[in-house]
């Protein structure tokens, strides 16, 4: 994302674009969340990772790293770019048509929950105590979430928004582990555009079929705004941001700093659209958020292993 300057150390550039990437990624899901009261939710996701796509292919030419990819690297863009990325974004933009932000996000994230599993009996990756007892922590923080007294089990749209977030998390889940087992010739941020591609083409399909299409040139100033920030922001910047923040930070603090996106998203949700922050709902956040903690930090090799 950043060119490597005398001015700014690698460490420091790592820790501008771990902010990028939380506001990035944080404040999409109160974005998206206004967007679609008035946008067309499939219209607004494909027409902002098709602006981010652009944005992408423009970066990358002008730091001549843009590349084709090979077909060594060609599951890594299917995967990442319909189960990461195109039915992900469906779900979520389904989901926020009846579930809060902050709740939503909170549960979006809940993806290193199910690759503990997936790991161990995949690649036979036995988890820590420390591990287990994060995913212990953050199974009760969903408890918490979705118990009767803060859960509204008699709205059938409020259970298929948060079903539809679980299988988003598990959907990610998936791809990670995908990720895992496969090296790619190219970077992260070299195959993006192409993964972006194939999730912008896949939704514009959807909305074709199942929406209007959208008003542009009556959007008010709000509207596009919110599109501005979701296809920069929320799209591209967030995106060269993880990968560079990834690249210059150790894991710990990369893995542990990316957390703040959904605490980002409540923050947001709570501030500018008027959602509550209840007691449950901040519980559940300190125990999954908490959980995740434990569960995404990588563990301490013993002394002389390298």
């Amino acid at each position: 994302m950043f060119r490597e300057a005398s001015v700014f150390s690698t460490r420091t550039v790592g820790y501008i674009a771990l902010v990028g990437a939380v506001v990035g990624y944080g404040g999409l899901w109160p974005v998206t969340r206004r967007a679609i009261e008035t946008i067309p939710p499939f219209w607004f996701a494909s027409l902002r990772m098709w602006v981010g796509l652009l944005i992408l292919i423009a970066v990358l030419y002008f730091t001549r790293r843009l590349r084709l990819p090979s077909r060594h690297d060609l599951p890594l863009i299917l995967s990442i770019g319909f189960l990461m990325l195109a039915f992900y974004t469906t779900l979520m933009h389904i989901a926020l048509l009846y579930v809060e932000a902050g709740r939503a996000a909170l549960l979006g994230y809940t993806t290193p929950l199910w690759v503990m599993p997936a790991a161990y009996f995949l690649f036979g990756e036995t988890p820590s105590r420390r591990k287990l007892f994060g995913m212990a922590i953050a199974i009760i923080g969903l408890v918490i979430l979705f118990n009767p007294g803060a859960f509204d089990w008699s709205d059938n749209n409020v259970i298929l928004g948060n079903a539809l977030l679980l299988i988003c998390a598990l959907l990610w889940s998936v791809t990670i582990i995908h990720i895992r087992g496969h090296r790619p010739v190219l970077s992260p941020i070299q195959l993006a555009p192409f993964q972006l591609m194939i999730s912008a083409s896949f939704i514009c399909l959807i909305a074709l079929i199942f929406e209007p299409p959208p008003d542009i040139g009556n959007w008010t100033g709000a509207e596009a705004g919110l599109f501005a920030y979701g296809a920069t922001f929320g799209t591209a910047l967030a995106m060269m941001s993880v990968t560079t923040c990834v690249r210059y930070l150790p894991t710990v603090v990369s893995t542990v700093g990316l957390l703040g996106a959904p605490v980002c998203a409540l923050v947001l949700s709570v501030l500018f659209l008027d959602e509550a922050l209840t007691a449950d709902l901040a519980t559940g956040l300190v125990l999954i958020v908490g959980g995740i903690a434990l569960v995404s930090v990588p563990d301490r090799k013993p002394a002389g292993e390298t």
